[in-house]
């Protein structure tokens, strides 16, 4: 049974449409990976599923219940958390001040101290930098904090909006090895990614958007080796 379930979506921006009766699933420990050219839908369908946008046809059903017209906060509170693309982190708070902003929801207060410990283990370059302002360090190291955050609201789906964006070679393998550490742990990841190779390789599966459509979905390894995909992605 699906974890997440979208079927026919169809939503946007006011009177303009961006997605076009877009379906898609996410199992239980499966990494789940979106693809496409910008514009294609893909962050609108994320913000949807999120409960910041609102759809116009559709329905979306996760942990059992149905979302499409759930509030953003009790999206997170069953467990659906966005890494929103750009960080969005507040620059003038600590690092650690950032990440407990992330625990703020009712199913995290309790373990907030053992999630710090978590995150600080995971990202070390960011463990000794916990007092400093956010808006000082790095951005591999504030993608870093922004990661960290959705981690303390303990979901069951994590997403990700282009973490890899902006973010230097080396900072991009750094952010996907911790990436497979945590999906080894079990942890649902659906994420939305600009670099098409290495998110399709590190995915259980894959879905790829043109035009607010899903044209091609399959195991990641299996798009890798499409023509189309090649053709128009991966410069093949």
């Amino acid at each position: 049974m699906a974890k997440l379930e979208v079927r026919g979506i169809r939503g946007g921006y006011g009177d303009v449409t961006v997605l076009k009766d877009v379906s898609l699933e996410v199992h239980d420990r499966e990494v789940v990976a979106l693809v496409g050219a910008n514009g294609a839908g893909k962050s609108t369908l994320l913000r949807t599923i999120s409960g910041l946008l609102r759809p116009t046809a559709g329905e979306i059903h996760f942990a059992g219940a149905r979302i499409d017209h759930a509030a953003p906060h009790h999206v997170v509170e069953l467990g659906f958390v966005q890494v929103p693309e750009g960080k969005q982190l507040f620059p003038q708070m600590t690092v650690e001040e950032n990440l407990l902003v992330g625990a703020m929801c009712p199913r995290a207060r309790g373990d907030r101290q053992q999630s710090l410990e978590e995150i600080y283990g995971l990202f070390g370059e960011i463990a000794d930098k916990r007092k400093r302002q956010a808006g000082s360090l790095s951005g591999g190291e504030q993608q870093m904090v922004a990661v960290g955050r959705a981690l303390m609201a303990r979901p069951t789906i994590l997403a990700m909006d282009e973490p890899s964006l902006g973010l230097a070679p080396v900072v991009v393998d750094r952010l996907f090895d911790v990436l497979t550490r945590i999906r080894q742990g079990g942890l649902t990841i659906l994420i939305i990614e600009q670099n098409v190779q290495q998110a399709l390789e590190m995915a259980d599966r894959g879905y790829v958007m043109e035009s607010g459509h899903v044209v091609l979905q399959g195991a990641g390894r299996e798009l890798l080796d499409n023509e189309h995909l090649k053709t128009h992605y991966l410069g093949v």
